[in-house]
């Protein structure tokens, strides 16, 4: 029985290398023959895997994640990775040069997918990716011929085609606009919906609580996402974190100016520091920064400070950094620029002067606590005292001008964090800045001085004052009487929307009273019924507003501040909801009227990342002029070199130009009708050339946007939540800069790209019946003063 099963089982092998299937009697023919399977000789490359150690993979690991894409890897990420690149890589890892290029298209594949600064494995977002990267590796090298199966899963909108190589370069608009509710497939098709045609669309409002909380690594030198949740009630540590946050800001951004850097040519000029209002550049050589516990054992010798304003218990004047403090004398300091500048306690500032110790029974050395962080033994004499030059927003995105047509390009800087999380500046602000034309074009071709791409800002709304209701009916009719189309794509109401804090006793009226504030507003928004369903009105409310009015009885309460409740304001949004209603328009292609209750501060974008305009309440100009360090006149004999033209060498000194006339180098597109309200003349201060009003201006908005920070003031007398700081930072400075202080006459101004404007109160308190307010054209990225009589 053994040789014919050996037969057997030859013939049946012999067999199948004929045909898949016998003919014979017990199996028909069948309809669709099986295709054999053709044979290839070709063998794919096989990968001995190796246990990787992830300290071995962390330096080309940093250099990939963090020095080319501005990320971080957690242990854990860094773990996985390493994990992977062993089994898929192999021995090749180095060799061959096969991690890099894999750890390149893992960080694009995380940023693609829309993932944080932070690379953590905990999410999964990192499985997601390397599990797409494993389906088109071949032999260790990823191959771009292959699709990943998997990509979907990277892709901001599910339902784009998917492409092989991830590249951010290579991102459909849809991938760069999904963030804002639009697809390629949208944007591509440019018929009738308003949603391409119409600035509005492109419209958000950023709630301080709710923008993203990051905070700057100043070891990694990048910005991470906050690591705990922010509470209103955190940890004591929370407010020295908060300090020392902004300190670290504000010195990061100071490192990247061009006179704190070590220049490697030898320059023939004379040394002498050219200092502007907005720039400080170094002829011959780059000045070092001094931390103030470096000063032991050096006394006699000329330092440059920065650090934080303050006061003693002793009532001196000190400085202080992340390694002590010291005593200031500012007997003989004069401020850069002269009289361009406010300087008060809490802010950040340069100190440049002469250290000398004081001796001691112990002799010279820390005081206070005895170590580092206590205060300085000695005085710091004050030569020169001035603010952190200020960065440009272009510089910060690392946005430049050089890219085919002109058009912006970003390289560098910190383009891919999504500061209000609308998009970061590499991921989406080419696309949007090229929709921003096309579409503001369209608005400026059907008619260049009143475009649907304007803001209207009206600050101090009181509505328990008799005349305020009647002075914004007036604004309304002005835009009402413009033709269809052309309204106005929002507009800002900004608090105090009551004169005195409601809910604080002494007569000042309670939630009743507030309550038919707010509805006689609604009465008069209800006049208006085409204007509510084609604008969107944004309510920004002040420190008499509630909640916060009812323990500050209208005192500075605590920064941001969360929007009126929303139980006073239920009559405004039945009035909105009652005009899109009557509205006659598609369902399907209307873009609805809203009413947004936002905090203070609050931020408006537009077209993502492309303008971003911070508005803001606050009576500042007077803190700053109550809290202001003053110093001695110019023509005070007493000042060392007043009536010489310049001072010693060495010495920060204001840039005088012969044209300029030696005032602050603030850009020149002040309008006088913005500055001087017409029909008054104008005030003379101090430089002949320039009134007073502008003047003013000028150093409000200098002191604000160097110090990048809406609340230079010590927390005693403007409290901040400490967990929400982060929503105060002017970095990266913004589009517009909208402070709504009634104090100071409406002006507008742009310092260093951003475009600063002060409506004012609604009613003129200078005028009889006159109404006043501000209009920003998103076209041109300026604000001009309007008023009208009522």
């Amino acid at each position: 029985m053994a040789a014919p099963t050996t037969s057997l089982f030859a013939q049946a092998q012999a067999a199948s290398n004929i045909d898949p299937i016998p003919s014979s009697s017990a199996f028909g023919t069948p309809v669709h023959p099986v295709r054999a399977k053709p044979t290839s000789n070709a063998t794919t490359p096989s990968v001995l895997s190796i246990s990787l150690p992830p300290a071995t993979l962390r330096p080309l690991a940093f250099r990939i994640f963090t020095k080319k894409h501005n990320l971080t890897l957690t242990s854990s990420a860094l773990q996985a990775i390493a994990d992977f690149i062993g089994t898929h890589c192999g021995s090749g890892w180095r060799e061959e040069g096969l991690a890099e290029k894999v750890l390149d298209e893992i960080a694009r594949a995380w940023k693609k997918g829309g993932g944080s600064v932070i690379v953590s494995s905990e999410h999964g977002d990192l499985g997601g990716a390397l599990r797409n990267i494993e389906g088109c590796m071949t032999g260790g090298r990823i191959d771009h011929q292959r699709t990943l199966s998997r990509q979907s899963s990277l892709v901001l909108d599910r339902g784009l085609p998917t492409a092989a190589p991830i590249n951010p370069r290579n991102l459909s608009r849809g991938d760069s606009l999904s963030s804002l509710g639009l697809t390629a497939t949208e944007l591509e098709d440019d018929g009738d919906d308003p949603r391409t045609r119409d600035a509005r669309s492109w419209l958000r409002i950023v709630d301080a609580f709710e923008q993203p909380r990051f905070i700057y690594n100043a070891t990694q030198r990048h910005f991470e996402s906050a690591a705990r949740s922010a509470s209103l009630l955190p940890c004591p540590t929370r407010r020295t974190a908060l300090l020392r946050d902004r300190y670290q800001l504000v010195h990061q951004r100071l490192l990247r100016n061009e006179a704190f850097q070590t220049s490697t040519v030898a320059l023939s000029r004379s040394n002498m520091l050219q200092a502007s209002s907005s720039e400080i550049s170094l002829s011959q050589q780059a000045y070092k920064l001094t931390p103030i516990a470096n000063l032991l054992g050096r006394s006699g010798s000329t330092h440059v400070l920065l650090g934080l304003l303050g006061n003693s218990p002793t009532g001196d004047l000190i400085l202080s950094d992340l390694t002590g403090s010291i005593a200031l004398d500012l007997e003989h300091a004069r401020p850069v620029p002269e009289d361009g500048a406010w300087f008060t306690p809490g802010m950040i500032v340069l100190a440049e002067g002469l250290y000398e110790e004081e001796g001691s029974d112990s002799g010279p050395g820390l005081a206070g606590d005895g170590g580092v962080g206590g205060t300085i033994g000695g005085r710091f004499y004050v030569a020169s005292l001035g603010g952190p030059p200020c960065e440009r927003r272009e510089v910060t995105l690392g946005v430049s001008d050089t890219g085919k047509g002109n058009d912006a390009i970003a390289s560098g800087g910190f383009g891919w964090v999504d500061f209000l999380g609308v998009g970061s500046e590499r991921a989406t602000g080419s696309s949007m800045r090229s929709l921003e034309k096309k579409v503001l074009v369209k608005q400026d071709s059907l008619n260049a001085p009143s475009g649907r791409a304007r803001v209207i800002i009206v600050g101090e709304v009181n509505l328990d004052s008799a005349n305020t209701l009647d002075a914004l009916k007036q604004i309304l009719g002005v835009y009402a009487n413009e033709p269809a189309g052309q309204t106005p794509m929002a507009f800002i109401l900004v608090g105090n929307f009551t004169r005195h804090a409601v809910l604080s006793g002494n007569g000042s009226g309670g939630s009743i009273e507030y309550k038919e504030y707010i509805d006689s507003l609604a009465s008069s928004l209800s006049e208006y019924p085409t204007m509510l369903e084609a604008s969107t009105f944004v309510f920004v409310p002040g420190d008499n507003d509630p909640w916060a009015s009812a323990f500050s009885a209208g005192a500075a309460a605590a920064l941001p501040k969360r929007a009126v409740p929303e139980m006073f304001t239920s009559r405004v949004k039945r009035a909105f909801n009652s005009a899109n209603s009557e509205a006659e328009k598609p369902a399907s292609r209307s873009l609805k009227g809203e009413a947004i209750w936002s905090t203070n501060p609050s931020r408006l974008t537009l077209f993502g990342p492309a303008q971003e305009l911070v508005i803001f309440r606050d009576d500042m100009s007077g803190r700053l002029r109550r809290k202001g360090l003053r110093f001695r006149p110019v023509d005070d004999p007493d000042v060392v070199g007043a009536n010489s033209p310049s001072r010693s060498d060495g010495m920060m000194a204001e840039h005088r130009d012969e044209s300029n006339g030696g005032r602050m180098n603030v850009e020149q597109t002040v309008e006088d009708a913005e500055s001087v309200l017409p029909g008054h003349s104008p005030k003379v201060s101090a430089h002949p050339s320039i009134p007073l009003d502008v003047h003013a201006a000028r150093k409000l908005v200098k002191t604000i946007l160097d110090q990048g920070y809406l609340s230079p003031f010590p927390l005693t007398d403007r409290p901040v939540l400490w967990d929400y700081g982060t929503a105060l930072n002017l970095y990266p400075l913004p589009t517009a800069f909208i402070l709504v202080d009634p104090d100071v006459p409406p002006f507008a101004l742009t310092y260093e790209g951003c475009h600063a404007m002060n409506p004012g109160a609604l009613v003129a308190p200078s005028k009889r019946h006159v109404a006043q307010w501000m209009e920003y054209d998103a076209r041109t990225r300026k604000g001009k003063a309007r008023e009208v009589r009522f």
